[in-house]
């Protein structure tokens, strides 16, 4: 069964989404944005069951430039979007409800991972539009980074990245900061502060998104411990596993 996300859970989760929504504009023919802490998952059927001599997962979260394996590390599994577009590896635990939402009428992918016990990692997401605007930039960290030249299009190589941003303003320390991961168009910022934080790539026809939350004040039960920081995340397996699940992105076929 799934446990319920706590309140903090899906405050953040639902901030986070806002302000990527926002800061790309209006998503024009996207769907209406769900927070991933509330959809319920569901097993799907993977495309591609992994063989017992594949490469295992990576021990860092801080490489940069290596490209995603062609084939799932043992005890993982093989997604395929349902048009056929891209494709990823997840944990073989793990579970995919797709679609996670309405499909925009274009058609699309909506999906949502997420671990055995409920808990969400990730939604990807296609035919997204989007318009880059940046209203008010803040102090941010670049927490990993990771280019995917799998992805490029255009000339333009997105990347994998785990970040924050702060606002210096607020009072509550569950909505000062805010941190999330996914893959990005955006080039890399400079200087001490940056525009919000955009976890959007460009993918025909438009745009897609590929990514998800950290919460440091998430106390579920299930979760490490000690991992109220994110340099603290970034060591755990279920962060070494989102990442190369992120990472693993690529066209299928």
């Amino acid at each position: 069964m799934r446990r319920s996300a706590s309140p903090a859970v899906t405050a953040i989760s639902g901030m986070v989404m806002a302000l990527m929504l926002a800061s790309c504009g209006s998503p024009g023919s996207a769907p209406a944005t769900s927070s991933p802490a509330t959809s319920s998952p569901v097993t799907s059927s993977p495309t591609t069951s992994s063989p017992a001599d594949a490469p295992t997962a990576p021990a860092s979260g801080t490489a940069t430039g290596s490209p995603a394996p062609a084939t799932p590390a043992e005890g993982w599994k093989t997604f395929t979007a349902k048009d056929g577009s891209l494709a990823f590896d997840y944990p073989a635990d793990w579970t995919i409800k797709d679609p996670a939402g309405q499909v925009p009428a274009g058609g699309g992918v909506f999906v949502e991972v997420a671990k055995a016990d409920g808990k969400s990692m990730a939604t990807l997401r296609t035919n997204v539009v989007t318009g880059a605007e940046c209203t008010k930039k803040q102090p941010y960290g670049m927490l990993d980074s990771q280019p995917l030249p799998a992805l490029a299009q255009a000339g333009t190589t997105p990347r994998f990245t785990f970040e924050s941003r702060t606002d210096p303003e607020a009072t509550d320390p569950m909505k000062a900061t805010v941190l999330a991961y996914g893959i990005t168009s955006s080039p890399e910022p400079t200087g001490p502060e940056a525009c919000p934080i955009a976890h959007f790539f460009t993918w025909p026809p438009s745009g897609a998104m590929f990514g998800g939350v950290y919460n440091p004040f998430d106390t579920s039960p299930g979760n490490e411990p000690h991992v109220d920081t994110p340099e603290a995340y970034k060591e755990t397996a279920e962060y070494k596993n989102i990442r190369r699940m992120i990472t693993s992105l690529r066209p299928a076929g």
